[in-house]
């Protein structure tokens, strides 16, 4: 009887650790098929600060177009505007450039057609950041406006809105700009981009 006993115990543990090795083995599977399956965060460029956040120094002429752009803050809108009696988003930015000797279009997505491709982690002023328009699911560009200042909370940016004419606004906490954001160029303003600092 105690042999039958001992048997059927020993059966026993072996069937538990059995078990247990097979659910560990499973729990180590399914975690490490989870964190695989976690999307990459900087893929799409994540909006919040970073603790090693560094930008150039502008060049000695895009500080001259955004302070030349800053000249016109409240102006009004004005559709198809690009004079400083009144510009629509693309007339704004167009007329800005122009004063530089830049020749762009005058739409935004026009505009858009410039330029290299910027990621929001590597942006910086004197960028021009593109946006949908009004209608937020579709896939047209419909604004634009220029980076003015870059920190770790805040990308600010000068546009004319159709609501409130030249003003600056700040990218990351806008609820009406982030989901509508598109793509953001960097022109040639035929001088050398500075090195990032260490």
């Amino acid at each position: 009887m105690l042999k039958i006993q001992s048997k059927y115990l020993f059966f026993l543990f072996f069937c538990f650790a059995l078990s247990f090795t097979t659910f560990t083995t499973f729990a180590q599977v399914a975690t490490s098929e989870a964190l695989l399956s976690v999307p990459d965060l900087n893929v799409n460029d994540s909006l919040v600060g970073e603790s090693e956040f560094v930008v150039a120094p502008n060049s000695q002429k895009v500080d001259q177009i955004i302070g030349y752009a800053k000249k016109y803050l409240g102006t009004p809108y004005r559709s198809a505007g690009m004079t400083p009696s009144g510009f629509d988003c693309s007339g704004f930015i167009f007329y800005v450039m122009g004063n530089y000797g830049m020749s762009l279009t005058h739409s935004s997505y026009g505009m858009a057609e410039y330029g290299k491709t910027v990621k929001l982690s590597e942006i910086r002023p004197g960028d021009l950041m593109f946006f949908k328009g009004s209608n937020v699911k579709s896939s047209r560009i419909g604004h634009v406006g220029m980076v003015v200042e870059v920190t770790p909370d805040a990308i600010k940016f000068i546009h004319s809105s159709t609501s409130r004419g030249v003003i600056i606004d700040n990218f990351k906490s806008s609820k009406y700009y982030v989901p509508r954001y598109v793509t953001t160029k960097r022109l040639d303003f035929g001088v050398p981009e500075e090195v990032k600092a260490k």
